[in-house]
């Protein structure tokens, strides 16, 4: 037996990428290999897995910014300065927070108020 066999077969490991290791820059990248993290996330959901609506607790006007907040998986502080800012540069902010109390139902209600509003008119007209 050669030294460069006896080499050879114990190299063959080195080539190879761990299975927690990331992939090295010359092999071809893994799409599901993610790096080990023992903390766990802040959220107990992922954004966008529940569904988008205005929360009965933590409103200060009628729960816009705590709902697209929540949605999101972002504090709600980050979203209502977005909102003032909208409000104090061109006025954005309040036609999209009055269609947001519009197309954004409470916590429990099976509708918006803009579906409510539709419905009853569509009632009256039948």
């Amino acid at each position: 037996m050669n030294v460069s066999d006896t080499d050879q077969g114990s190299n063959d490991h080195i080539d190879q990428p761990q299975a927690d290791s990331p992939p090295h820059a010359d092999s071809p990248p893994h799409s599901d290999w993610q790096p080990q993290t023992d903390s766990q996330p802040r959220y107990d959901y992922r954004a966008g897995d529940e569904p988008l609506y205005r929360p009965l607790e933590g409103r200060m006007v009628a729960g816009v910014a705590a709902g697209i907040a929540q949605y999101l998986g972002v504090d709600v502080t980050v979203v209502r300065i977005v909102l003032a800012v909208l409000i104090v540069v061109g006025g954005a902010g309040v036609p999209v927070y009055a269609a947001g109390w519009l197309l954004i139902p409470d916590e429990g209600a099976s509708q918006s108020v803009a579906s409510q509003l539709i419905n009853s008119l569509q009632s009256r007209t039948n």
